[in-house]
């Protein structure tokens, strides 16, 4: 999805009044790129608490306050949502990305107290590379976040896509000596957090084996999963969704917002 594209649906999309910006530009590291905005409910907390991942190929085309559609309409859902902007190609490298991810979400657990959340009910939420990020972190202990996930929301994410036969794959992930450590279904354990896993049929830049594969993985290792897939929506119609002004091609918002209320 065009920078362009999301920025318009973001100035388009009603702004929902169950939900408010809590704080913008709140900085969780030392990098300029280490800033947050928060929403949440309008009403008293504390509420349970998702912090979401822009996608964009992990290069330097997104800005977490063109996604402020999507925050506001898990906010008006009852959440308190984080949105950070994060450092990616070429300014970092693989994996780097994920390490300031990882500070995003160590942030929230620590401060999400004091702005209306619940942290000990906080999920990750991601599309496309952002839900990449949102699953290696609830997978991958290097991250320190086992047990202090509740659920995870992945949408048109790529989770098993080595070999890297793609120029997105390539750039990004060729050079680490060991590729396979890149992949979340090779991070699959029982701890695993509940996950939503959301695809788009007319998918054509991320293919939906991706969900499958982890999916698979995840069932054998007796972890939950949902995975839904959308005949009607291509790779940028799951985050899309989520812009009130477009809703309903699918059923996907109702699904989402049944998956987080049955675990958060």
């Amino acid at each position: 999805m065009s920078l362009s594209l999301v920025g318009l649906l973001n100035t388009v999309s009603p702004k929902s009044s169950a939900s408010t910006r809590v704080a913008a530009g709140l900085r969780y590291g030392p990098a300029d790129k280490h800033r947050l905005d928060l929403y949440g409910p309008r009403t008293p907390g504390p509420h349970p608490a998702i912090v979401f991942f822009y996608g964009g190929a992990w290069t330097d085309v997104g800005d977490r306050r063109d996604f402020a559609f999507a925050a506001r309409a898990l906010a008006a859902l009852g959440y308190v949502v984080a949105v950070p902007d994060y450092r990616v190609l070429p300014e970092v490298a693989y994996p780097t990305f994920l390490d300031d991810c990882a500070l995003a979400v160590h942030w929230a657990l620590e401060h999400l107290g004091s702005q209306g959340g619940d942290p000990s009910r906080l999920a990750l939420a991601g599309h496309s590379a952002g839900a990449y990020n949102a699953v290696m972190l609830a997978l991958d202990p290097r991250y320190e976040l086992h047990g202090r996930l509740t659920a995870v929301a992945g949408l048109s994410g790529p989770y098993d896509f080595y070999p890297f036969n793609e120029p997105i794959g390539a750039r990004t992930f060729g050079h680490v000596p060991d590729a396979l450590s890149t992949q979340p279904v090779n991070h699959v354990t029982p701890s695993a957090p509940p996950m939503f896993l959301a695809h788009g049929d007319r998918d054509t830049l991320v293919g939906k084996i991706n969900a499958e594969s982890l999916s698979s993985r995840l069932r054998a290792a007796g972890a939950t999963v949902e995975v839904q897939n959308y005949p009607r929506l291509g790779h940028a119609g799951p985050v899309m969704e989520l812009g009130s002004i477009i809703r309903g091609r699918s059923t996907l918002f109702g699904d989402l917002g049944g998956f987080l209320a049955r675990h958060l």
